[in-house]
């Protein structure tokens, strides 16, 4: 079986052609592509023409690489040297220094901030170095609108060995006996929610792939739908053989366009070669899918809301039971699936359950991706094993805070996620672990803060995000949020009491147990959590009238001290002429004129402001 892994899942440089050719792989992913990585390939193309080299030097656009922080990046191959914050300027030293030289152009290389040691290639980063990347073992590799790339690296084996070899029953109890749990927020078993719609008599059936990625700074679905569309493609192709269906849709969100555009070039390509359409591999199964987008509402992540907006109708979910596997779209039996999900079915397929139960822990198997994001220095997507450590993701892998900044805790899960301190950093990622400490896993949200951050803040910050999404049906959701937060936003102001915790607990609770849908039954936890772990925070919001994280507006103050050497700058950027003072001398400042924006504090050089 080893053996077989190897061959299917290569290390994370390996190549899709022949090594005597070169390649240079320029990331073409949405965060690349926002830094110039499209005037960068352009360059590059025209830099090799320049020197005879067009027909001899590939340059192949990829997915993301995953490192982010460090972007637009390219990769040049043989020796997967890997250069960082390339401009288009860099490319005629990187031709001629290295492509015709052979030597690397060290100042675009990657240099460890901590031990400043240079990275020639991935292999030698920290970043990579206790990641394990399974379902995104091609983005950064192949070409993600070259249905020949993906089929070069056993591409759509998986759906044929399915076709051909397995019964639908069979390939429900392999991704069973796998252990791949839901990978979009609840963790459900991805193949007992196969094996309910199998065994619904109705027909027709439909399979959906929920791709409306709403939470906040996450990017884990996009990035795998522009880096590897076809992993997804074949994967509900293999889910709809599986429970019965002919009939799969992407629910995508609009706001995803170069996503869109990948999957409906991979659309229209297995199409043409016979993987989507009539009679798939002359097995007597036939499957199509359709893209449906959407209008970006969160609430439509959920899978009965999603279901309506396919439909044409507002999204807002139903009441369960009837659960979607009886009766979902048009009220036939329905399998909704992630992104993620659905890309891993392939690989268990072609590797067999015994080697994907082997990654992780015992009850949550296999990888997880991950949008590393927040005070961390290296924001990127990242997928490791479950059952990694928080700390092994922030410091192993993010390289720790910014600045030298202090740890405070990370949100995980996106808005409907928890805040977990820096006491709990050895805490598991992994579904359990997670939901014991009051969080969730969700889609791979993952915002780490320090201690700049107020507790207070943040729980106002993130209700207030499932306030305006919340689709207003049920009463516990639309009255119970928004009371919380009117109760967070008076405890801000300086107007809290001591009876708001426990209004605030109880609502919160209300909330949970009466809300419709996951949006409401999850949105309590950031106010949860920071009240059972920053609880101090609060009663000095209270009690103390201060905000220790020196955020709140209503309970700080700014003071110049004596250090200031009369420079005026603070008192040019202040936008209300609260700073007065001559010229050399120490200024002062008005409390009674100052709206405490903070531009003064950001804008002395000198550190002579200080906030109390």
């Amino acid at each position: 079986m080893s053996q077989q892994i190897d061959l299917v899942l290569p290390r994370l440089g390996s190549q899709v052609q022949p090594k005597e050719r070169p390649w240079i792989a320029v990331c073409m992913g949405t965060g690349c592509m926002s830094s110039a990585s499209a005037e960068l390939r352009q360059a590059l193309t025209e830099a090799l023409d320049k020197h005879g080299l067009a027909g001899q030097v590939e340059v192949r656009r990829t997915g993301c690489f995953g490192f982010c922080e460090q972007g637009p990046i390219m990769v040049v191959h043989p020796g997967e040297t890997f250069y960082i914050r390339v401009k288009p300027r860099d490319v005629q030293t990187i031709v001629e220094e290295h492509v015709l030289g052979g030597r690397r152009v060290e100042r675009l290389l990657y240099r460890d901030p901590a031990t400043a040691a240079i990275a020639a290639s991935w292999h030698e980063m920290s970043f990579y170095g206790k990641q394990q990347r399974v379902v995104l073992h091609n983005c950064g590799l192949i070409d993600p609108e070259s249905i020949d790339h993906y089929l070069d690296r056993e591409g759509y084996r998986a759906l044929r060995l399915a076709l051909t070899e397995l019964t639908p029953e069979e390939v429900i109890d392999t991704v069973i006996k796998a252990g791949l749990r839901g990978r979009g927020g609840a963790g459900f078993p991805a193949g007992r929610k196969w094996a309910l719609a199998r065994q619904s008599p109705n027909q027709p059936k439909y399979v959906i792939c929920n791709a409306d990625e709403g939470d906040p700074g996450a990017f884990m679905n996009r990035s795998l739908l522009e880096g590897d569309p076809h992993a997804v493609l074949e994967g509900l192709a293999i889910a709809g053989y599986a429970v019965g269906a002919e009939q799969g849709f992407i629910y995508v969100r609009a706001e995803y366009p170069l996503a869109v555009e990948r999957i409906r070039r991979g659309i229209e390509a297995a199409r043409e070669r016979g993987l989507l359409g009539k009679n798939i591999f002359e097995s007597g199964f036939s499957f199509d899918i359709d893209i449906r987008l959407g209008a970006g509402a969160f609430v439509c992540g959920e899978e009965t809301a999603l279901m309506q907006s396919i439909e044409g109708q507002r999204g807002m979910p139903r009441p369960r039971p009837p659960f979607p596997a009886q009766k979902g779209l048009w009220d036939q039996p329905t399998t909704l699936n992630n992104v993620e999900t659905l890309a891993t079915v392939p690989l268990i397929i072609r590797c067999g359950w015994a080697w994907y139960a082997s990654i992780g822990t015992e009850r949550s198997k296999g990888t997880k991706t991950f949008a590393l994001t927040g005070k961390v220095n290296n924001t990127g997507l990242v997928e490791v094993p479950l059952g990694t450590t928080l700390r092994e993701l922030i410091f192993d892998i993010g390289g720790g805070i910014h600045e030298g900044h202090q740890f405070k805790m990370v949100q995980t899960g996106g808005p409907s996620g928890g805040c977990i301190p820096a006491s709990m950093l050895d805490t598991p990622v992994d579904y359990e672990s997670l939901q014991a400490a009051g969080s969730i896993m969700g889609s791979g949200g993952m915002v780490v803060m320090d201690e700049r951050n107020c507790a207070v803040d943040i729980a106002s910050y993130f209700l207030s995000f499932t306030q305006a999404e919340s689709c207003g049906k049920c009463p516990p959701c639309r009255v119970g949020i928004s009371r919380m937060r009117e109760i967070l936003e008076r405890i801000k102001a300086g107007q809290g009491t001591l009876a708001d915790l426990d209004r605030l607990e109880t609502l919160a609770h209300v909330v949970k147990d009466g809300s419709l849908c996951g949006l409401g039954q999850t949105a309590p936890n950031p106010v949860l959590t920071t009240l059972r772990y920053f609880r101090d925070e609060y009663l000095a919001h209270i009690v103390e009238h201060r905000c220790p994280a020196a955020v709140c507006p209503a309970l700080i103050t700014y003071q110049i001290t004596d250090e200031c050497n009369g420079c005026t700058l603070c008192a040019r950027m202040c936008p209300v002429n609260a700073i007065s003072g001559n010229k050399k001398e120490p200024h002062t400042i008005d409390p009674k004129l100052c709206i405490r924006c903070g531009a003064c504090y950001d804008s002395c050089n000198y550190h002579a402001i200080v906030v109390n």
